[in-house]
């Protein structure tokens, strides 16, 4: 299974949703790779992924995906993280 966290220019937002995501799923106990891209790279990353996390603001720039795209309000929130990604997963 992969997901891939995204932001805008794929340095800072995105490795925190992907550390945080990564301690969502390990609660969840679900084995994933987790991938941080950028808006310029996800259609190539993602190609493959099963679930795309990012924020309401970038959801437009994603463009066609098979995957679902699952909207994090608060990146540093594990809670919110472990929901959304199992009632993604799930």
């Amino acid at each position: 299974m992969k997901i891939v966290a995204l932001c805008g220019v794929g340095v800072g937002t995105s490795a925190i949703l992907k550390m945080n995501a990564e301690r969502a799923l390990a609660r969840l106990d679900i084995d994933a790779e987790v991938t941080a891209t950028d808006v310029a790279s996800v259609q190539t990353v993602g190609a493959d992924a099963q679930v795309i996390l990012t924020s309401s603001e970038l959801v437009a720039h994603i463009g066609k995906t098979n995957a679902d795209i699952v909207v994090i309000d608060n990146y540093f929130d594990l809670d919110e993280l472990t929901t959304k990604l199992e009632d993604a997963l799930g």
